[in-house]
């Protein structure tokens, strides 16, 4: 008896991903495996089960990637503070390249010989998932539905789930529903009115941050704890890289921390409009630069700021495993080993502010820049350095 060949697809137990598993089952002679990867979004694990299990799966593999994914992914783009065209923290382009190497994984334990993803044929998951996949497993078919069959709208998605007696939420049986993308991250909002960048963002679409006008009266304040570059507690207290995230995202969020609306350019040239929150990611970010500002000598910082956005933009076009990329981590974390010490934060009303730095490197000197102390610093050799770059300007 010949064997059924095996599809890996990330499931994620909702209306698209569901139509798809059962258009995988009618279009190929393959047992489907469904899969889910854990990296902090808010999903029902009994959902996803049985929803897979109506529709005849065997195999449901559920994957907590929480910490890898903060640890493996946020930390080392956060430790090269990259902001996507100056603005967006990259929350769904980092989570993209792990869902895809565990994905390949778990198709490689099964002996799967195709893996497939619910990414549209507009967005640039797509091309994330598909570089992953081909980084890990070259030789593995790439399944992409959205571009390949021939359902061509929301009311051709919705007659193929009734059909085939697949549940709709009421949400989405008339319009299109809001794209709604989260992990431990962030959580990201597209489509509908946010289309028309002349529209306002409505309140009701923010999930994890409160707004600043309803954030407290009273201010907050938090210190972060680093050694080698990475935050390992809060106030002094030790936890895992999951459990750090998911604090400062309760405590930015309920002050109105992290929200941006950016009109992007995607890699595959189309501009769109996402509101983005990233609440405990926008904390890490700000305290990283602040611990490193008395930690880390200039010309190393200024490098760091120098490839900044080259890094970002691989990040956000899916090229986390390149050549490239991994060659500007190496010059981002050359001296990740001298960031130790805390940064206390005030946070109110959707502003954050430095209350202290505290290391025990030696980077800042207090003798040297004191108005009080002036025998550490020689002034007589500063006219030599500004006679020396006045030749510069010829």
């Amino acid at each position: 008896m010949k064997k059924q060949k095996k599809i890996v697809l990330a499931y994620s137990g909702g209306l698209d991903t569901s139509i798809i598993l059962k258009w995988l089952q009618e279009n190929y002679d393959a047992e489907v495996i469904a899969y889910t990867a854990d990296v902090g979004q808010e999903m029902d694990r009994k959902k996803i089960i049985n929803n897979a299990k109506k529709l005849g799966v065997k195999k449901i593999i559920i994957q907590d990637l929480k910490n890898i994914f903060v640890n493996d992914y946020v930390y080392p783009m956060i430790r090269g503070h990259a902001l996507y065209e100056g603005v967006y923290l990259l929350g769904t382009s980092i989570a993209r390249p792990l869902i895809a190497k565990d994905q390949i994984r778990v198709a490689k334990k099964f002996n799967a010989y195709a893996v497939s993803h619910g990414s549209t044929g507009k967005g640039n998951d797509q091309v994330r998932f598909e570089l992953g996949y081909h980084y890990f497993g070259p030789k593995i078919k790439i399944i992409a539905p959205w571009r390949i069959w021939k359902l061509k709208s929301r009311t051709d998605l919705i007659n193929y789930a009734k059909k085939h007696g697949i549940p709709i939420p009421k949400d989405k049986k008339g319009a299109p529903p809001f794209s709604v993308d989260d992990n431990l991250f962030h959580t990201s909002t597209e489509g509908k009115v946010l289309e028309n960048p002349k529209n306002s963002a409505p309140e009701f679409i923010f999930q994890r941050t409160t707004s600043p006008e309803n954030a407290p009266n009273k201010p907050s304040f938090i210190t972060i704890n680093y050694k080698n570059g990475d935050p390992v507690g809060l106030n002094g207290k030790k936890l895992s890289p999951a459990k750090v995230l998911d604090k400062l995202n309760q405590l930015a969020g309920r002050n109105g921390i992290g929200r941006v609306d950016l009109v992007e350019n995607r890699f595959i040239g189309i501009k769109s409009r996402g509101v983005y929150e990233t609440p405990g990611g926008t904390l890490l970010l700000l305290a990283h630069r602040a611990i490193e500002s008395v930690t880390l000598d200039k010309n190393t910082m200024h490098k760091k700021d120098e490839i900044m956005p080259r890094y970002a933009e691989l990040v956000y076009n899916g090229y986390w495993y390149s050549k490239e990329r991994f060659k500007l981590q190496k010059i981002i974390d050359s001296k990740r080993n001298k960031v130790n010490g805390s940064v206390k934060l005030k946070l109110y009303k959707g502003n954050i502010t430095i209350q202290s730095r505290q290391t025990s490197s030696n980077a800042y000197s207090m003798k040297k820049v004191s108005f009080e102390e002036n025998k550490t610093f020689n002034k007589s050799n500063v006219e030599r350095f500004i006679n020396f770059h006045k030749r510069k300007l010829r």
